[in-house]
């Protein structure tokens, strides 16, 4: 029996598919973007975020989830300044009004790290429609 391997020297075989896949996208100059607004003077980019210190963060919520927790909801709101992500759990929430994927918002509070994951409970935070310019 015959193994037959990829052909990455060609146009066939997966050589295409994973260029495709390896291509840039706009997510990079998006993030670009995001760490330009991100940059303002009451705020600290994602990436340089201490375990333990209050830090005040600015970015995109990317996705929002609900999970239950010890028999108390919390509810996930990933942001993105364009550095790193971060979550923002809202303890004993459902549902915030305008807390949705897009929403451009600035919080603070205390940084934990969960599995290397930037977290803060409970955040005090500012729906900003001007996206920080």
């Amino acid at each position: 029996m015959t193994t037959q391997h990829p052909d990455f020297s060609g146009g066939t075989g997966l050589h295409s598919p994973l260029k495709a896949r390896m291509a840039p996208t706009g997510s990079h100059s998006e993030a670009t973007g995001l760490k330009k607004e991100a940059r303002s003077p009451d705020s600290t980019p994602i990436v340089d975020l201490v375990d333990r210190c209050e830090a005040s963060v600015c970015g995109v919520v990317r996705s929002v989830t609900v999970r239950p927790r010890a028999k108390v909801p919390a509810l996930v709101a990933e942001i993105d300044d364009g550095s790193k992500a971060l979550n923002l759990i809202f303890l004993g929430r459902h549902r915030i009004g305008g807390v949705v994927p897009g929403t451009y918002l600035s919080a603070h509070g205390r940084v934990t790290y969960q599995n290397g994951t930037p977290a803060i409970f409970n955040p005090a935070y500012e729906i900003r429609p001007d996206r920080g310019l």
